[in-house]
């Protein structure tokens, strides 16, 4: 197994879903339905079901945790926002921004990957800073390129600078800091995850350079990706906006290499660059419609990956 990627995954089954009036305050991917809470909820729990089968057909082994009914969390199924898995045997849980998704952070999750025989030696929280009104969310907040040790993190309410400075201090990583931003009701946004805009793997990147107004900072992460030699592969707003760059590189138990994203995601890609990914590894998808217009999220905020 390489340090980038991993055959194993955390995924959290959603008790209750529907949209988050907390959370689309500044999460602009999100949308309201008439239909009722019963109706989304079950919409949810079957694309998600659907989800951890196409990852078990294709050997990424997925530990699967049932939210419980209460305390009612409808973001539950993105738990690598509040939680995040290190080599060698690190576990690190973040201040999370909304209330309700501030209710997500639980160590039931973990006692049953201990049940399974997963364990983590080194803990890291930063959840105290819940207090002080600064976040951090995660693999959300901050796009991981795990070899090069290098954070990509994108400046919003949900990502604090003074967070990934101590997160890269205690980790090892080194930070690159930019604003990215969308065009909504023609005003330029910040976008609210990193991870919604890029997507980094073992030689590439999915990018929404378009996003990053600044001309300095834009430069700044072309040199960072070109010198960690990262094929760059540039991605429109438009695409972005289909969930095509919160996608995750796995691989699988044999270690061939996989590529995960939702259907949305996989039709917003042009030919060109899926030939980009054909001959290198496999792109697998799965409808994920419900949770992407009210969550605001897709494949990539379902998975967080374990490294034991």
């Amino acid at each position: 197994m390489n340090m980038q990627t991993t055959d194993q995954l955390l995924m959290i089954r959603p008790s209750c879903f529907y949209t988050n009036e907390q959370t689309a305050r500044n999460n602009y991917f999100q949308n309201q339905t008439d239909e009722s809470q019963r109706s989304t909820t079950a919409k949810a729990q079957q694309e998600f079901d659907d989800f951890v089968d196409e990852l078990r057909s294709h050997a990424v082994k997925v530990y699967v945790w049932q939210d419980p009914e209460e305390p009612q969390t409808p973001d539950a199924l993105f738990p690598n926002n509040w939680v995040s898995f290190h080599n060698p045997l690190t576990l690190v849980t973040y201040p999370m921004y909304a209330v309700n998704r501030q209710m997500e952070i639980s160590n039931a999750p973990i006692k049953f990957l201990e049940s399974k025989g997963l364990f983590f030696t080194k803990k890291l929280d930063f959840t105290s800073h819940i207090s002080s009104n600064v976040f951090l969310e995660g693999t959300g907040s901050m796009v991981l390129d795990r070899v090069n040790k290098i954070a990509y993190c994108a400046r919003s309410e949900r990502t604090n600078p003074i967070l990934i400075d101590m997160f890269c201090q205690k980790m090892g990583y080194s930070a690159v800091v930019f604003s990215s931003l969308q065009s909504v009701n023609g005003q330029r946004k910040p976008i609210y995850h990193t991870n919604v805009m890029m997507s980094v793997g073992l030689d590439f990147a999915l990018v929404c350079l378009d996003s990053v107004d600044d001309t300095n900072e834009r430069n700044v992460l072309i040199r960072s990706l070109e010198k960690s030699e990262k094929k760059i592969i540039e991605l429109t707003e438009d695409q972005i906006h289909q969930f095509a760059g919160n996608v995750l590189e796995l691989q699988s138990a044999s270690g061939n290499r996989l590529l995960a994203m939702s259907s949305t995601a996989y039709f917003a890609l042009t030919d060109s660059q899926k030939e980009e990914f054909s001959s290198n590894l496999t792109m697998l998808h799965s409808p994920l419609p419900t949770i992407e217009r009210l969550g605001g999220g897709s494949a990539r905020c379902m998975m967080a990956e374990l490294f034991t």
